[in-house]
């Protein structure tokens, strides 16, 4: 693995809000010219390095559950399932045949749509007609 100090990278603060140098063809031709070594990885380690992994992994300790608070945290969850329930519940089971719950929506705004062009043709034929309505019964459309 290659240090910083080996590709000649660096770290610098920088203030808020300041904008960083543009690299320029010199640092850019630096870092072309650096050599492409391969990556070493885990697989191309010594047998060594293995032997030692493993017998770390073995050794590492078992992760220790305090039953309380495992408790606490199946409370927790059963009580934020309970109230997504109640904040979502699940749709009643809807036969192939039943309208889904969106087309009866827009089914109702349809039958309020023409009930109301009905009582404007209505209303419209009665004033041409000569009937003045009253205004008790212009509040009333169904």
């Amino acid at each position: 693995m290659l240090r910083r100090a080996e590709t000649g990278a660096s770290n610098r603060v920088l203030a808020v809000g300041a904008v960083s140098p543009v690299r320029t063809v010199e640092s850019a031709q630096s870092a072309a010219a650096t050599p492409n070594t391969p990556v070493k990885t885990r697989e191309m380690a010594s047998p060594d390095f293995h032997q030692a992994l493993a017998a770390q992994q073995a050794a590492a300790p078992a992760q220790l559950v305090d039953p309380d608070i495992a408790e606490a945290v199946e409370r927790q969850t059963a009580a934020m399932r309970a109230l997504s329930r109640r904040t979502f519940p699940e749709p009643d089971v809807i036969t192939d045949d039943a309208p889904a719950p969106m087309e009866a929506a827009r089914a109702q705004r349809r039958r309020q749509a023409a009930a109301t062009e009905a009582a404007a043709l209505r209303r419209a034929r009665a004033e041409r007609a000569g009937k003045a309505q009253s205004p008790r019964q212009l509040g009333q459309t169904g």
